[in-house]
């Protein structure tokens, strides 16, 4: 007797905590809308709901929500109804080639990634560079330059004006310690820049930096301007390999891609045909 009501208790106890579970589990699941047989939980919108969110955005978010949902399953819902059989198999066959297609390149990705050598070399850029310079024509105008822009009251302006000017590296090297004490500036002249990125920063003409110059200079109620022309390439000159480096790697890299491609595919060709999973009558 003693035995059946040990027995009795575990089953009470273990009823209770199933109850209890289940009465958590549907609070969890606790449905918000429904469209027809589909139906909206309001563990569904837990994730869409930002954080920090006062409790009157959030009611006003969630109606928005469920508003949106709503619409959506009940235009799906229409448009299965009136849409023929005939766009039904179409928009099918749509998306299973899309599907197919994702996952195609997702694994072509993923082998890319495991087995292209992505090490491009100094030398491979440059005899890249040589075999096809005709092909790197210049769209925009570059200049090597440098140039500098302080305020009106700046201290020791005749100074700085002097350093600017000067080719002298200890003059150069003394300019680069100063420069916390510039709004804006580039000291380094052997970088080739897009003229039209300098334009937007500083107050000259097209014309007065189109042309080599050792100094120019511009005073206006901001501040003053100092610029120097080291070097000039015009459009439709030959793109200077320093500037167009980064765009020869990734050629080279998309070029290595198509080859590796080619070769997985080929490889996968020939293993089908191999183990008699690829025929053709």
């Amino acid at each position: 007797m003693r035995i059946v009501f040990v027995i009795f208790c575990a089953f009470l106890f273990t009823s209770c905590q199933y109850f209890e579970m289940q009465e958590k589990e549907e609070h969890s699941s606790e449905i918000v809308a429904i469209v027809n047989t589909e139906k909206l939980f309001k563990e569904d919108l837990k994730d869409l709901l930002p954080r920090n969110i006062t409790k009157e955005d959030s009611l006003i978010l969630v109606k928005s929500l469920i508003q949106d949902w709503a619409v959506k399953k009940l235009f799906l819902k229409a448009a299965e109804t009136n849409n023929s059989s005939e766009s039904l198999d179409d928009i099918n066959k749509l998306v299973q080639d899309y599907k197919e297609s994702l996952l195609i390149n997702n694994y072509k990705e993923d082998l890319i990634k495991q087995k292209l050598d992505t090490l491009v070399t100094e030398q491979e850029i440059e005899e890249y560079y040589l075999a096809n310079n005709e092909n790197f024509k210049l769209n925009e105008v570059l200049v090597k330059s440098k140039y500098l822009n302080f305020d009106n009251n700046i201290k020791d302006q005749k100074e700085i004006i002097e350093l600017f000017k000067s080719d002298d590296i200890e003059d150069a090297e003394e300019l680069e310690r100063q420069q916390l004490s510039f709004k804006m500036y580039q000291l380094n002249d052997s970088v080739w820049t897009e003229l039209d990125k300098i334009l937007l920063k500083l107050p000259f003409s097209k014309e007065n930096l189109l042309k080599k110059s050792k100094f120019i200079q511009k005073q206006d109620s901001l501040g003053l301007y100092l610029v120097a022309i080291k070097d000039v390439l015009n459009r439709n000159d030959i793109a200077p390999l320093s500037y167009i480096k980064p765009t020869i790697k990734e050629m080279i890299l998309h070029k290595r891609k198509i080859e590796l491609i080619r070769e997985i595919e080929k490889l996968i060709v020939k293993d089908a045909t191999k183990n008699n999973n690829f025929k053709i009558y």
